[in-house]
Formats: C-alpha cells, structure tokens, sequence
C-alpha cells in the first residue's frame, strides 16, 4: 500500500495496547533494577588533582579508568552533579556499536574511513578485553547487529540498488559481514514483516549500561581515582598552573580538565553551541517466560535496528524482556533539559504499537518500563573533541546515539590531546575538526522541527529525500 509504512497497515487494536501499557513503570529500566546504592560523598572545601574528570557518566569513568592506567599514581578526582550514571548513560539501549561517527562519516572525510572503521573495530574489541580483565559483570553478549529491512525499498538499500550512508557506515564491506534474505532472517528473529537483513557478526555488543557505571567506578576506586556526587560543577576558573572547578560547595585546583557533560550545556562558552540535548524514548517488556521468547527466534541475542530514514533499535536484556526504542526524536524549545519531557504516553504508546506489529506474537505481553534520556548531538553527527585554556581542559561530546561506544574512544582522544602527543586518535579528521555550531533559536527550534516531518514524510514516499530535506542534512540539521 503506497504513503503507509508496515507500522500503518499492521497495527495492534486499542484494547491490545491498553493493556500492554496498564502497569507500566515511568522509570529507566536499568537504573530501576540497581540495587539501592549509598551516596558517595560531595565535595566540601578544597581538592586538589592532577586531573579533574568533570561528569559521572560512561565518558568520565572511561576517562578516569583509563587515565589511572596509563599514569598509576596520578591523583584523579571525578566530579559528578547528581548520582553516577542518572542521566544519558543509565537511560540508553545497551547497545555497544563499533562505529565512532555518525552515517556520513565516511563521505565527509573519505581518507579517514578505513581507519575510522578499524580504530572503532579495535575500540570494540578493547572493550570486550576489559570486560574479562578487569571482571566488569556487564551482562556483554558480542553477537553483532542485525540491519533489518521492512519496506520494499530498504531492502533495495541492502543489495546495494541504493546503498544509504546507513548501510555504508554500517560497515557491510566488513568481513564478518552477511547479507541475509527473507527466509535467512526470518531464521533468526521470527518477525513477519523482515524482508531481509544484514548481520553485522562481529560490529555491535550488548550489555546492561547502568551495571557498566557501578562496575567502572568500582575498578576507578580501586585505580585510586576519588569520586565525588551531588556536587554540581558552576565554573572553570584559569590559574598560572592550571584550572579551578568550583562546585557548589567546594573547588577543586587542578593541573588538567577532561569535561565529559554529554547533553548537559558546556562550562566552555565558546562550545556551548555545538551540541544541542535530543529527547528519545524506549520501552521495556516484563521478562518473558522461555516459551515465548522461543517465539521470536533470536537465539544469537543480536541487536535489531531498523532501516527507515526514523529507525528503531531492539535487543534482548539479561533476562530476557525485550527493550525497544528510536523512531521519536524530540527537541524541545531552547534546549531544555526537563524530568517532564520523558513523560510522553503518547509516545511510548506507538512504540508499543510498533512493537508489537514487529512481533505480534508478543500480545499479550506487558510492558514493565517506559523512559527517555537525552542523547547529545551535533550538527554533523560525529561528535567532536577539542582543548581549551592552552590545553588544560580537554571535551568531547555530540556522539548522537552512539555515545555507549564512543565513550571509552572519548577518554582516549581526550588523554591524547592533553598529552600534547599526535596519535592515530588525534590525526583522525573528525577529532581534528569542529562542526558548525548550531542557530540561535528560534530558528534551531524551527529547523528540528522541520527535519523531524521531512524524515517521516520520507518513509512514507520510499526514503525518498525531498529538496527540504537534502538542505537540512547539508547543514547537519536532519539526521
């Protein structure tokens, strides 16, 4: 049926829906199955450091773990505004993906692209030996990504009829690559709307991502690194010999600065314009029982991600719910970050709906948890690092979805860049150079809005880009 997408011609009824969603928890999933934790100190009065890692999620445990390595004995603080792992890092899929850079990567920095490619493989495989070195009880499945086609025009994509910046950075000239017709993906997630599919064996990883932040801040304390919460970071302030981190009831006087804030708007004046928060939005099903779970197929634990122009993401928790999320990106006027915006009934609504058209065998089926989480982002997509205050400070941000791997990556470069030390990292043309930084609003607010219709208008006209949206995602302004 041409102007429809599969989600349109094959939706569950109300009555399924409502009570799918009857007892559904307004909680991260991850977060709410921690055990109760006890707060760690704030910092009070004066600190000092060699590095002050400022930001607790997966970015600056990274950073600090790493950093601990490379120079035992540094003193490193680690300074955390709320609780360790609240906001982006608690709240994402769980999905390790071994791409460093957004979709056009590749086309944009054409030099770069095998080595993007190997460096983001290795950073994935570098994770994986961490897992086993340093005991991280993760929950790690390595059993890739499966790319999946819905419409008659993304499995085009797939044989190369139209091969998309998606398929490209996807990496399906990889070896450990495999492109799967209908019946061969039907053998792996029993979803009666897979067209075909592309199975990226070795590219892509699960894990639960708030037991990562409880287990790096474990192995940081036990490098030596301090940690400090609910000391929310107000200044950066220049010394002869380094930079002051004010909190609000303390300062810490340190020689080196690695700000890894994801979303949240930049102590930098002059960065603060590079990344704008993007609200997205997930479910999670109660844990299915082992005959229903047989339903589905998925024995290989893959993740799932869609090929539309607005994809979703799908993968298996440690005990087995099925935790979904994508499609609905919202950017909210002036850049807000507000508790309010995660609550989105609406939304949540018809990604269950979504769902359940992908495995209608899952009626019946509760949905536990439903959250959001701001994913930061850039105008190209890529992320982007830098030094300031005459490369005291170092940051990186704007990782648009794909934060969960890039963050070990982030602390690598960032290490680097303070080091003074040209690396194969630092030579790379995305840590090189800066996007553009985003409009003032209201036009930014405008433009969001805009590329977010374009792109559903898309894949309702075959992904198909009209004029409109071939501007906007010249600019980086559409994803």
């Amino acid at each position: 049926m041409p102007g429809t997408t599969v989600f349109e011609r094959y939706p569950p009824s109300d009555a399924v829906l409502d009570a799918a969603l009857a007892d559904t928890r307004l909680a991260p999933l991850w977060l709410d199955l921690l055990p109760a934790r006890r707060p760690r100190p704030e910092l009070v009065g004066d600190a000092t450091a060699d590095l002050c890692v400022v930001g607790g999620g997966l970015t600056g445990l990274w950073t600090a773990v790493l950093a601990a390595q490379r120079e035992p004995g540094r003193r490193i603080l680690l300074v955390e505004g709320k609780r360790l792992g609240w906001a982006a890092s608690g709240r994402s899929g769980g999905i390790v993906d071994s791409r460093l850079a957004g979709a056009h990567a590749a086309q944009r920095w054409p030099d770069d692209a095998a080595e993007l490619q190997c460096l983001g493989r290795a950073n994935l495989d570098a994770m994986e030996l961490d897992v086993g070195a340093l005991r991280l009880d993760v929950d790690w499945h390595r059993s890739g990504e499966l790319l999946v086609a819905a419409e008659p025009h993304q499995l085009a994509q797939l044989r190369g009829g139209q091969r998309s910046p998606d398929t490209i950075s996807a990496g399906t000239v990889l070896p450990d690559t495999a492109l799967l017709d209908t019946a061969q993906v039907r053998a792996e997630i029993d979803s009666p709307g897979a067209l075909g599919g592309t199975w990226r064996r070795r590219d892509a990883a699960t894990l639960d991502p708030a037991r990562l932040v409880i287990e790096l801040a474990r192995v940081a304390q036990d490098l030596g690194v301090e940690i400090v919460e609910n000391s929310p970071v107000r200044a950066l302030i220049d010394r002869p010999d380094g930079v002051d981190v004010v909190t609000a009831g303390g300062r810490v006087r340190a020689s080196y600065v690695a700000l890894a804030t994801s979303a949240f708007p930049s102590l930098l004046r002059r960065t603060r314009l590079l990344t704008l928060p993007v609200y997205e939005y997930a479910l999670a099903t109660e844990p299915l029982s082992r005959r229903r779970m047989a339903t589905l197929g998925w024995e290989q634990r893959q993740a799932l991600r869609g090929l539309g122009r607005r994809s979703h993401w799908m993968r298996r928790s440690g005990d087995d719910r099925v935790v979904f999320g994508g499609y609905f990106s919202q950017y909210h006027y002036g850049g807000r970050l507000r508790a309010a915006h995660e609550d989105r009934p609406d939304l949540h609504r018809e990604l269950a709906a979504h769902l359940l058209t992908t495995f209608p065998q899952l009626e019946g089926v509760r949905f536990s948890h439903r959250w959001a989480g701001a994913v930061d982002r850039d105008t190209r997509g890529s992320g982007h690092y830098g030094t300031a205050r005459e490369g005291r400070i170092a940051y990186a941000g704007g990782f648009s979805g794909v934060g969960l791997g890039t963050a070990r990556f982030a602390g690598e470069v960032m290490l680097d860049l303070m080091s003074g030390q040209r690396t194969e990292r630092t030579a790379l043309g995305v840590v090189r150079e800066k996007p553009a930084p985003f409009p003032p609003e209201p036009a930014v607010f405008a433009a969001m809005t805009t590329a977010q219709r374009a792109l559903d208008r898309a894949d309702h006209r075959g992904g198909a880009h009209g004029p409109l949206l071939r501007a906007l995602r010249a600019v980086g302004l559409a994803p």
